[in-house]
């Protein structure tokens, strides 16, 4: 009935081919606009994001929707378009999430091998030879790509649309990424029933309990710290810190301290996070704390702890975290003794 103007796709293939450059760059400016705008135009967060789901809405149903569209309406489009297809959104997401990471990730932590998996990740959707002759051959590493891939853009984008708390999103991202990963597997290898079975029982346990073992070690997309500060006394009226405190003795340090942190949220986030206090590594309290998005500096919140241990010199460390213990940031302070 319909005639697919497919001399049109040809020519875009061929330019792509002509310039390989092109796609890529087009990719990374396209994410990192959109993470631009997002951090200044709150009100597009939710478009932009819904645009990042709708593609991989379409990439989940791209087999299903061609075969109506060729059964029903003779339209059939070439394979190379929907292999170009799947790089270009890989592209987009990739580079959409990465410069959350970079303002998320605690770089001397666990998280900075999370970030540098999703760089590497990044470098072989723009690394044509690498992408199509090496990743989309070896179907079950494929399908592992889409999988961490979309994990890492639900991670940033669910507290964005539904917001959703960080716990909440890390479990809904993961078990969405490993379904997408059985059903990867199932329908895009040729393995007889068994084998594909036990392929997908096996693979998707393995992930599932690495990702709720490694969550710590998985930034929070959508929260980092604007400002910190330990500080002997807090001004109520502006909420701001009086001062800025690295060493101080133990006199001091019991009369009270505050740990004060402004942490960026996603408009209309709610979050419980945490104010972890250790001595030399040793959990001394633990303090909850209800944050709600929207402000650009930042929310304002903080801990005031006046009781300590009779022997408090050493090196503290306050751990800001989420409640599904992803790290956010470290505030750092030393107590020596009295003079």
């Amino acid at each position: 009935m319909f005639k697919f103007p497919s001399h049109a796709i040809a020519n875009i293939i061929a330019l792509s081919d002509r310039f390989p450059w092109a796609m890529p760059l087009f990719g990374f400016c396209s994410g990192l606009a959109s993470f631009l705008l997002v951090e200044r135009k709150q009100g597009l967060a939710q478009i932009i994001a819904l645009m990042i789901l709708a593609s991989w809405c379409w990439f989940l149903t791209e087999k299903v929707v061609h075969r109506i569209t060729q059964r029903w309406f003779g339209l059939s489009s070439p394979r190379p378009l929907a292999v170009y297809a799947t790089q270009l959104m890989h592209q987009e997401s990739l580079f959409f999430v990465i410069p959350f990471l970079f303002l998320t990730t605690a770089w001397n932590s666990g998280q900075s091998v999370y970030t540098a998996i999703l760089l590497v990740a990044a470098a072989i959707t723009i690394i044509d030879p690498l992408y199509f002759r090496w990743l989309a051959p070896r179907r079950v590493w494929y399908f592992a790509f889409h999988g961490i891939t979309l994990f890492a853009v639900l991670q940033t984008i669910l507290p964005i649309i539904f917001y959703l708390p960080t716990a909440q999103s890390y479990c809904w991202s993961l078990g969405i990424a490993l379904l997408l990963i059985a059903v990867g597997i199932a329908s895009g290898t040729q393995w007889c029933w068994w084998k594909r079975i036990l392929v997908i029982v096996g693979l998707v346990s393995a992930l599932g309990y690495t990702g709720l073992v490694v969550r710590p070690w998985i930034p929070p997309s959508t929260l980092w710290l604007t400002d910190v500060a330990i500080a002997s006394a807090i001004n109520g009226a502006e909420k701001i810190p009086k001062n800025n405190l690295k060493v101080l003795s133990a006199a001091e340090l019991h009369k009270g301290l505050y740990a004060y942190t402004a942490i960026h949220a996603p408009r209309g986030l709610r979050e419980r996070i945490y104010h972890e206090w250790k001595l030399n590594g040793k959990l001394i309290d633990r303090v909850p704390l209800d944050i709600h998005g929207g402000r650009e500096a930042g929310y304002r919140a903080w801990s005031h702890k006046v009781n300590f241990p009779a022997d408090s010199t050493g090196r503290w460390q306050i751990r800001v975290v989420t409640e599904a213990d992803q790290l956010i940031g470290v505030l750092r302070f030393k107590v020596v003794p009295d003079s």
